[in-house]
């Protein structure tokens, strides 16, 4: 990061508490009667287009996008709730679409391939034309060739469309699309080059993201792991294009908040992840920091500047309460009791401290009702056998 974040008053911190106790309140009232049943009904509506993919194994990867990353599309759409409520259900249905295109795209970029970045950036060209403000040629013609042929080239036109109708039928949405569609940009390059480095090696990622970084305040490998996360801010800026009062500044100051905190999701991903990676002999995004203590110094600074830039988006609160539920879902990870994290972690829930405790209270109560169920069902599976 360029330059250091003054500290933060203890005040002020406590503002932030209740602030987020408040966001927290006002998420949850509008998110289980108005938004919950729209990604429900969203992602049944997906079942049957997955299904008619031609090809076995792309037609297996979308239907497990669809079940067992599910969650994804329901935290994604948590952002919804800030969209006023006569325009909300368009913005959940742009979100939840989105969010299943990035998801599948996702993992058809891990599969091998001659030429990564070219495939990337033709696979990845339904994605940043979902929210282009008008398609650029080379944009239209690889959504082109995805229609005209390709196992999976209806599925990904569907999902494409979906996004686009919803989200240019809100009132902000021709001030917030050019912002959208760079965040969607760095995020599709991002992840096709992070998918890429296993052949290509780490160097092509550094030199995409280091003057990238600059102009952004960032480190080139934070800036790296921002953008791989930026479907985050894509689905920030859909609900923010909900309100007619938002303004590009606006939109502005919130991709660059939430430029950060998908950095801080994607350190936090690869801490909590690192031994499960290291047993499947995968180099995570550690692997980009010269030692565990730069990553470590590197990770705490993200968070402090990552909360400082949420603080000044439009709904700051609300914001402050993301990025306060992210750490404190990937701090309750199993992951994050693992020796190489366990100090890291604590670390990191101090900077946002006393913010993060009423999120921090929630996900934990979260995790102890889903581990009880997990051993519901595993006792009534052995009593069955």
């Amino acid at each position: 990061m360029q330059g250091q974040r003054a500290p933060v008053p203890a005040l002020r911190r406590h503002g932030d508490a209740v602030g987020s106790i408040k966001a927290l309140a006002i998420a949850n009232a509008r998110y289980w009667p108005s938004v919950v049943p729209v990604v429900q009904r969203e992602l049944a509506r997906w079942q049957e287009p997955a299904a008619r993919i031609g090809n076995r194994a792309l037609r297996g990867l979308a239907a497990g996008k669809l079940t067992d990353e599910r969650f994804n599309a329901e935290v994604a759409a948590t952002l919804a709730t800030l969209a006023p409520r006569r325009a909300r259900a368009r913005a959940t249905r742009a979100i939840v679409a989105l969010e299943l295109l990035f998801d599948y795209l996702d993992g058809r970029t891990e599969l091998p391939s001659s030429d990564p970045l070219a495939d990337g950036e033709r696979l990845f060209a339904a994605f940043t034309g979902a929210v282009a403000p008008e398609p650029s040629t080379p944009e239209q013609a690889a959504i082109d060739e995805s229609k005209r042929g390709g196992a999976d080239g209806e599925y990904l036109l569907a999902l494409c469309a979906r996004a686009r109708e919803n989200l240019f039928a809100l009132p902000a949405a021709g001030r917030v699309a050019p912002v959208a569609h760079a965040a969607a940009e760095r995020c599709a390059q991002a992840q096709t080059r992070l998918h890429a480095a296993s052949t290509l090696g780490d160097e092509q990622v550094r030199e995409w993201a280091s003057a990238r970084g600059r102009a952004r305040g960032l480190g080139w490998r934070e800036y790296a792991g921002g953008a791989a996360s930026s479907v985050l801010a894509v689905h920030a800026l859909i609900a923010a294009a909900a309100d007619p009062v938002t303004s590009t500044s606006d939109a502005l100051r919130l991709d660059a908040a939430y430029l950060a905190i998908g950095g801080v999701i994607t350190m936090l991903d690869s801490l909590v992840d690192h031994s499960a990676d290291t047993a499947r002999g995968e180099a995570g995004f550690m692997r980009l920091f010269d030692t565990p203590e730069q990553f470590a110094r590197r990770l705490r600074a993200l968070t402090r500047e990552a909360l400082a830039r949420a603080r000044e988006a439009p709904h700051g609160e609300h914001h402050v309460m993301t990025l306060a539920g992210v750490v404190a879902y990937y701090t309750t990870h199993p992951g994050a009791r693992e020796p190489h994290s366990r100090e890291l972690t604590a670390a990191v829930r101090r900077e946002l401290s006393p913010t993060i405790w009423p999120t921090l209270a929630v996900m934990r109560a979260w995790r102890a009702a889903k581990w009880a169920r997990a051993l519901a069902r595993h006792r009534t599976k052995t009593q069955a056998g």
